[in-house]
């Protein structure tokens, strides 16, 4: 599923046009990842948590070359599902 099937599944069921759906999406998805940015957790009800996580800096190899080479430090966002879609996947 993409951002155009997940607006049109909205437009459905919530009896919008798909542009409007579309809209509601991107604004979606544009606050979960502005409230990232600034490091905060996103927590959705029923669905699920957003955190962002610090990698520090580390070691690593260059799979071509095998040389030794630093791995730069990251900010990564990480997802924990809620036990309602856990349970979902898991039959």
């Amino acid at each position: 599923m993409n951002n155009n099937d997940l607006a049109e599944a909205i437009a459905t069921d919530a009896g919008l046009t798909k542009a409007d759906a579309r809209k509601v999406v991107d604004a979606v998805f544009d606050a979960i990842a502005d409230a990232a940015a600034k490091g905060e957790e996103i927590s959705l009800n029923g669905f699920g948590k957003f955190k962002v996580k610090d990698t520090p800096e580390r070691e690593g190899r260059n799979p071509a070359t095998g040389e030794a080479m630093t791995i730069k430090a990251a900010r990564k966002l990480s997802f924990t599902p809620a036990k309602g879609i856990k349970d979902k996947l898991n039959g």
